[in-house]
C-alpha cells in the first residue's frame, strides 16, 4: 500500500498579502516522509467549519471576489479591508493550508507497532492542514474508526462533539444545572439536544425559524424559542425560569441576542425568588461567545442584573485544562456515538478545486444554520 503514495498532493491555501488583497488557490505540495510514529493518511472528507473560514477568507470582503485560474486550478482573490489587515498582521504575505479536522485511510505508516497497526485503517484526524489530498500526522492525532464507518462518518469527530460535550462539562464545572444554545438547529446543536437528552440536562434551544424550530422538536428538543417570535422574550424567560439555565453558548456573537440571554436569565432568576430585592436575583449568569455569525458589536443593554459574565470561548484551551483523563472519555464517547448522537449532515460533498469555485464559497461562506459542507480531496 504504502509504495503507491505520490511524493507530492494537492493543497489548498490562503494567502493574505501586505497590500490587502486574499488569494485562495491549490498548490502541489510534498508529502511529509512519516516519522517512526507518524502516519500518512489519503484524507477522503473533511469539513468546511466556521473556525476553518476565519483562516480561509482571512477577513476579506468577499463580496470583491473574483475568479480566475483554470478549471483544475482555480483561484481566489478578494480584497481585504484595513480594519481586517490590521488583525491579520503575523500571518501576512504566508500561504497557509487550511483545514482543522477530517478522516481517511492510513496509506502509510512510520516504524513503531502502534503506527503499523494502524495502516490500512480508516482514521479521523485532528491536526490542521486537511484541505489536502495526504496528511503526515502524529498517531496521537488521529482515532481509528469503528467497524464500518465512513470516512464520511469520521470526517467530523473532533470540532462539533468536543465543542458540544464540553458545554456540558464546563455546566457541571460552573455548578450549573442547564443550558441555553442559540443557532440552536446547526448540526452542533443537533448534537447538543442529542447530548442533553441522554444526560437528563435541561436545555432551551433558540432558533431563528419556525421549520428550525420543528427540526429540533422532531428529535426530541422540549424548549424551542423562536427568536423572530413576537413573544421571544417572553417565551425565553418562560423557559429559562422552567429549566433554570443560567449558563448559555452563543454562536451568534453580535447584535443584541449575548444580552437578551443575559435579560432573560436574570428576569427568570428574579421570577423564582422568593423575597424582593433591590439588587436583583444576585444568581450568577454567564453567557460564552464561541462563535461570530455576526460580526457586528455585541450589545449588552441594562437589566442585566449585577452578577453577569461575558466571555469568549474556544475548544482548545477548555481540552488543555480538562486534564487526559476528561479528554479520552469524551473521545471514547464520540466513537461510541459516532452515527448516532453525533452524526453529521452535509449540504453537499465538494473537491478541493470546487471548494474554490466562487458560486459554491459564497454558499458555504453564509454560514446559514443547517448548511454544512464536505470537501472530498480524492475526487
Amino acid at each position: 500500500m504504502s509504495s503507491n503514495v505520490p511524493t507530492t498532493g494537492l493543497q489548498l491555501r490562503s494567502l493574505v498579502t501586505k497590500d490587502g488583497k486574499l488569494e485562495l488557490s491549490l498548490a502541489e505540495v510534498p508529502v511529509a516522509e512519516p516519522g517512526p510514529d507518524d502516519v500518512v493518511i489519503q484524507v477522503e472528507a473533511t469539513p468546511i467549519n466556521p473556525s476553518d473560514l476565519g483562516l480561509l477568507v482571512g477577513g476579506a470582503d468577499m463580496s470583491t471576489a473574483k475568479a480566475s485560474g483554470t478549471k483544475d486550478r482555480p483561484v481566489i482573490t478578494a480584497d481585504v479591508p484595513p480594519p481586517s489587515l490590521r488583525a491579520l498582521a503575523a500571518r501576512l504575505d504566508q500561504s497557509m493550508p487550511v483545514g482543522n479536522e477530517g478522516a481517511g485511510v492510513v496509506v502509510k505508516a512510520g516504524s513503531s507497532p502502534a503506527a503499523q497497526a494502524l495502516l490500512g485503517k480508516r482514521v479521523t484526524a485532528l491536526g490542521g492542514e486537511m484541505y489536502s489530498q495526504y496528511r503526515t500526522l502524529n498517531i496521537q492525532q488521529v482515532m481509528e474508526l469503528p467497524a464500518g464507518a465512513t470516512s464520511r462518518d469520521g470526517a467530523s469527530c473532533y470540532v462539533n462533539p468536543l465543542t458540544a460535550l464540553s458545554f456540558v462539562e464546563t455546566m457541571r464545572a460552573k455548578g450549573g444545572t442547564g443550558l441555553v444554545h442559540t443557532a440552536a438547529a446547526s448540526n452542533l446543536g443537533q448534537m447538543l439536544v442529542k447530548i442533553c437528552q441522554k444526560d437528563n440536562v435541561p436545555l432551551v434551544n433558540i432558533v431563528r425559524k419556525k421549520e428550525q424550530a420543528d427540526l429540533l422538536r422532531s428529535i426530541g428538543a422540549k424548549y424551542v424559542v423562536d427568536s423572530s417570535s413576537p413573544n421571544f422574550m417572553e417565551e425565553l424567560i418562560t423557559a429559562l425560569a422552567e429549566t433554570g439555565a443560567t449558563i448559555g453558548f452563543d454562536a451568534i456573537g453580535g447584535g443584541p441576542l449575548a444580552g437578551q440571554l443575559l435579560i432573560a436569565m436574570e428576569a427568570g432568576a428574579t421570577r423564582n425568588m422568593k423575597e424582593y430585592s433591590r439588587y436583583g436575583s444576585g444568581k450568577e449568569t454567564q453567557v460564552y461567545i464561541y462563535g461570530r455569525l455576526d460580526m457586528s458589536p455585541t450589545i449588552v443593554p441594562p437589566g442585566v442584573g449585577f452578577a453577569w459574565n461575558l466571555s469568549g470561548y474556544l475548544l482548545t484551551p477548555f481540552l488543555q485544562k480538562a486534564g487526559a483523563e476528561t479528554r479520552a472519555r469524551m473521545r471514547q464517547r464520540v466513537m461510541d456515538e459516532l452515527t448516532t448522537t453525533f452524526a453529521s449532515a452535509y449540504t453537499a460533498e465538494i473537491s478541493l478545486a470546487e471548494a474554490l469555485d466562487l458560486e459554491t464559497l459564497h454558499a458555504y461562506n453564509a454560514k446559514a444554520t443547517g448548511t454544512k459542507y464536505l470537501i472530498n480531496p480524492a475526487k
